[in-house]
């Protein structure tokens, strides 16, 4: 009960001195300071909808990066073998780094948009403190086993 009080106290606490977040040029900034992405992803943590879109267009960012660096490999590679030996140039490894490089380009789409709604979702929160955590549910519960705490959300 101890470890739990303890943990409420501290969000609480982070919620207080929580402030808002600025996007500006792919950029985070708080209060005029650039902030890591780290640290954007820990003021995010008191807000779950807004974490949540954060993340995933984080992994959208990074899931588009790595088609796009596996397919200009495969092509720039298939290319250099095709012009140094007597190899018929279009290889299937041409053929599937295009394939990865054109798979990016929906992926890497919509990054940008999630990312500022998670920001957006955060800063809203903030302005109205009840919206942020409104399907956050805490009940106290007893059964057979004892008595306990259940946290919903």
């Amino acid at each position: 009960m101890k470890k739990l009080f303890l943990a409420l106290t501290f969000l609480l606490s982070i919620t207080c001195f929580s402030q808002e977040i600025t996007l500006e040029k792919g950029k985070y900034y708080v209060n005029g300071k650039q902030i890591s992405t780290r640290e954007t992803k820990q003021l995010l943590v008191t807000n779950y909808k807004a974490l949540s879109r954060f993340k995933s267009g984080l992994s959208k960012e990074s899931t588009g990066g790595f088609l796009i660096g596996l397919g200009g490999a495969l092509v720039i590679t298939d290319l250099v073998v095709g012009l140094v030996s007597d190899v018929n140039y279009p290889t299937v490894a041409t053929y599937i780094g295009a394939g990865a490089l054109i798979a990016s380009i929906p992926i890497l789409s919509g990054k940008n948009r999630k990312i500022k709604e998670g920001i957006d979702i955060y800063n809203e929160g903030l302005k109205n403190p009840g919206t942020s955590n409104s399907d956050l549910e805490l009940n106290f519960i007893a059964n057979q086993h004892g008595y306990g705490v259940q946290i919903r959300f």
